[in-house]
C-alpha cells in the first residue's frame, strides 16, 4: 500500500473509531494522525510535538497530543513501546512484524527483520489464547558500546600495569 492509500485508510479507520465513540473529529486530530503516518520509526512525544510545529507549521498543545495518542492507542493504529526507562511509539497499521534490539548502555534502538524467528513465533501453539501481535524486545550491548567497553578495559589494565 501506497503512502497516501496508506493515510486515507487510517484516516477513514480513525474517523469510524471516533463516531463509534462519540469523540469529536477536529483538525488536531487528524493532523496528529497524519503525522504519525509520516514517521518511519519510532518516536516519542516530544519528536511529535517538535515535528509538528516546525516541519509540518502545525501548533497542537502536549495535551492535543497525548489525549490522541491514547486514542490512537485505543484505535490500535499506534503502538507504544516501553525502552528502558524511554516511552516510544510508533505506527502500527499495515506495519510488518518486527523484533527490536536495545542497547542497555546507550539506549540505542534497531528494528530487527527475522523471518524465520517471526515463522516460528507464528507456528506456535498456544493453548487457549489466540494470538493477534507481539512484541519481541532483545537487550544487550550495540557494537559501538561494546567495542568503547573493551577499550576501557584495555586502558585500565595499561594503568594497572604501570
Amino acid at each position: 500500500m501506497d503512502s497516501q492509500n496508506l493515510k486515507e485508510t487510517v484516516r477513514q479507520i480513525f474517523t469510524e473509531y471516533l463516531n463509534l465513540h462519540g469523540h469529536r473529529k477536529t483538525p488536531e486530530r487528524f493532523a496528529i494522525l497524519d503525522t504519525i503516518y509520516s514517521i518511519d520509526s519510532h518516536f516519542d512525544m516530544e519528536t511529535l510535538y517538535t515535528r509538528m510545529a516546525e516541519e509540518e507549521k502545525f501548533r497542537v498543545s502536549r495535551a492535543t497530543l497525548y489525549n490522541t495518542i491514547l486514542l490512537l492507542l485505543d484505535a490500535h493504529l499506534v503502538v507504544k513501546h516501553q525502552f528502558g526507562n524511554c516511552s516510544q511509539y510508533e505506527r502500527c497499521y499495515c506495519s510488518r512484524t518486527h523484533h527490536h534490539q536495545i542497547c542497555t548502555q546507550c539506549g540505542k534502538v534497531e528494528e530487527v527483520q527475522d523471518d524465520l524467528l517471526r515463522e516460528q513465533i507464528a507456528q506456535t501453539k498456544l493453548k487457549r489464547f489466540v494470538l493477534s501481535h507481539y512484541s519481541l524486545y532483545l537487550y544487550g550491548l550495540c557494537s559501538k558500546c561494546s567495542r568503547a567497553n573493551k577499550r576501557k578495559l584495555k586502558d585500565q589494565i595499561k594503568k594497572k600495569e604501570k
